[in-house]
């Protein structure tokens, strides 16, 4: 393997094991209250890993050219579960957001799988497409209808933060690609428009959107957990309170085990631990983009891409939120926050790249987009 394989594989286990380290540091009280064992939520985190694990290693080992057959049958099939959790009676209802679908002895959050179903038909029209992308209706109508009905359906559950981040990794995909910016950047506007709509006519998204701008006045209300995310990371400090440490996660910060455990991490381990969870991501996306680059077609890139992109933007957006640099969206942060669906995809995203470097390495590449011939070229 190569260097940036290894490298891949070595910051993917430690975040992982970072990451059940510092759920158990941060939900043993709360287990402990809710369910009456503090190991309740480490048990049911380690068999989502065991089956992520496995789902990591059967993507790794499946020629990823093959997924170019599943392309609209794995779109399809999304397309229906996410439909499915909208049914009431079928889709389980959290929150006040229907997002969830009941396997037994857990729930599956078909949104996650939406992802890599997008992504991969991405791939596949992209590639398939490449000498007509500069068309209006092939390079841009086409996979956009694609991805806006896709986000439509997710935005009904309702889930904002899901639907941002498909929808920027969709653009970033098919700038990559090719597609013309006079069609992408019209896009982009609409949509930051449609949200605006979407937030002013939703009195607690428009809470939300006044507490991000003025986080002090709102910090008894709807920006109340931000506040205490912003609390846990002042006491942590540089070196922090030491592992088990943190009084944030003792009830005042809530959610503090899923979308909110960066905190906790910046309280317990101090700035010393939160920089090197930044630092285990910038190594990721640039373990990711390398292997991409290094497939032999024009899909692998693509497909290595989108999930690289997807991997980056979601912790990115993770971590701008509990820094009160961004108005709060619900994402966790891959490898570490608790949640077996975003772990399974997270893992899923890992297995397709070591696809991509395994099934890669041994051809030499025979499709080169212009994007990246000009840019080695200038290099």
């Amino acid at each position: 393997m190569n260097k940036a394989a290894i490298t891949l594989l070595v910051v993917t286990l430690a975040l992982l094991t970072l990451g059940v380290v510092m759920l158990f540091s941060t939900s043993a009280a709360y287990a402990r209250d809710r369910y009456g064992d503090a190991h309740y939520l480490l048990k049911r985190q380690l068999v989502w890993t065991l089956i992520s694990g496995v789902a990591c290693v059967a993507a790794a080992r499946t020629p990823y050219p093959k997924l170019r057959t599943f392309a609209w049958p794995l779109l399809i099939v999304t397309g229906v579960l996410l439909v499915a959790v909208l049914i009431p009676h079928i889709g389980v209802k959290v929150g006040g957001a229907r997002r969830w679908l009941a396997l037994p002895g857990m729930r599956f959050q078909p949104s996650e799988l939406g992802k890599i179903a997008l992504i991969v038909w991405l791939a596949y029209w992209l590639s398939k497409e490449k000498r007509r992308l500069d068309k209006f209706s092939r390079g841009f109508l086409i996979p956009m209808g694609v991805v806006g009905v896709t986000l439509l359906v997710i935005l009904a559950e309702p889930d904002f933060g899901t639907t941002a981040l498909l929808g920027a990794v969709a653009l970033c995909m098919m700038f990559v690609a090719g597609v013309r910016l006079r069609y992408l950047v019209p896009t982009v506007l609409a949509g930051i428009g449609a949200f605006g709509v979407l937030i002013a006519h939703s009195p607690v998204r428009a809470q939300r959107l006044l507490a991000f701008l003025d986080l002090e006045k709102y910090k008894a209300g709807a920006g109340y957990q931000v506040w205490q995310a912003i609390l846990a990371f002042g006491s942590g400090g540089v070196s922090g309170l030491g592992l088990g440490n943190s009084r944030q996660k003792m009830f005042y910060l809530p959610e503090a085990h899923t979308d909110f455990i960066f905190p906790i991490i910046g309280e317990e381990l101090g700035l010393a631990g939160a920089l090197l969870i930044l630092t285990c991501f910038a190594v990721l996306v640039g373990c990711g983009v390398a292997v991409s680059l290094k497939a032999p077609d024009l899909f692998g890139q693509y497909l290595g891409l989108g999930v690289t992109f997807l991997l980056g933007l979601q912790a990115l957006i993770n971590v701008g939120v509990v820094t009160a640099w961004l108005p709060t969206k619900g994402l966790p942060l891959p490898f570490i926050s608790f949640g077996g669906s975003n772990l399974l995809m997270s893992l899923t995203c890992i297995g397709l790249l070591l696809s991509i470097y395994r099934h890669g390495a041994a051809e030499a590449p025979k499709e080169e987009h212009e994007f990246f011939a000009r840019r080695s070229a200038v290099t």
